[in-house]
């Protein structure tokens, strides 16, 4: 009888045991498919933001987080839709929110700066950007640089706005902005062989340039008085963007 019973509770141990297991394995697989449904919602979201379809795009981060309510990407998303809808205290929230869930991502730290810088807070955006450019995994550090450059340049910092573009072309030697912004360093600190120099490598790159870079272009070729290269710059500015401020002033010798 006592070897019965011992088999018996044996038994009933083991399947104890494999009902745990079971529920142990239903519980964890119930979080990794919140976990993707969660990244599914936050990549949709970001790809109605791209498009400016920013109800759509809170719609779907409001469905991530009713997955998973610590999903860190999707408050960093957030704060991207919140800052194009110039709701600058949620916008601070989110960023925030997403950082102290995942202090290392670099990416929103990166997005996190630009607002910051946008918003005139100089200090605390560059702190967000060299944190970003700091961590080893991030895979694109290129972009902080340049956000870097350009905020540093935005609040007169220039010669730290020069070692940032350069960082950030150090990497991607072909970064279009970075490029245009060592090329508007460059003219405004008289250097308009530096200039060109930069617009020939935007040239061979075949990047398309907007009407106030091509305005700066001409205004390089002027002070250089290459004549031919001015003239081809005017005709672009002319030709794409015809009805645009700038072509008005090539017009009247701006």
């Amino acid at each position: 009888m006592k070897l019965i019973f011992a088999v018996l509770f044996g038994l009933l141990l083991t399947a104890c045991s494999s009902s745990g297991d079971k529920g142990r394995d239903a519980q964890q697989e119930a979080q990794v498919d919140a976990e993707a449904s969660a990244r599914i919602h936050t990549e949709l979201a970001a790809v109605y933001y791209g498009q400016k379809q920013y109800a759509v795009a809170l719609d779907e981060l409001k469905q991530a987080l009713n997955m998973n309510s610590n999903y860190a990407p999707a408050y960093g998303v957030r704060g991207l839709v919140h800052m194009a809808l110039h709701e600058d205290k949620k916008a601070d929230d989110d960023f925030e929110h997403s950082l102290d869930l995942d202090s290392n991502d670099s990416g929103t730290r990166n997005n996190y700066g630009w607002f910051l810088c946008q918003r005139g807070r100089e200090k605390e955006s560059m702190q967000q950007f060299l944190e970003a450019v700091k961590n080893p995994l991030y895979a694109t550090p290129e972009k902080a640089f340049l956000n870097a450059g350009l905020c540093s340049s935005k609040f007169g910092k220039l010669k730290d706005a020069e070692t940032y573009l350069k960082n950030a072309l150090s990497r991607q030697p072909n970064m279009k902005e970075a490029l245009v912004g060592m090329a508007e360093l460059s003219f405004a600190k008289a250097d308009y062989a530096g200039a060109k120099a930069y617009f020939l490598r935007l040239s061979r790159n075949g990047a398309d340039l907007s009407a106030a870079e091509l305005l700066l272009a001409v205004r390089v070729e002027r002070k250089l008085g290459d004549r031919n290269a001015e003239a081809s710059y005017k005709l672009q500015l002319r030709k794409r963007f015809p009805e645009s401020r700038e072509a008005q002033l090539i017009k009247s010798g701006g």
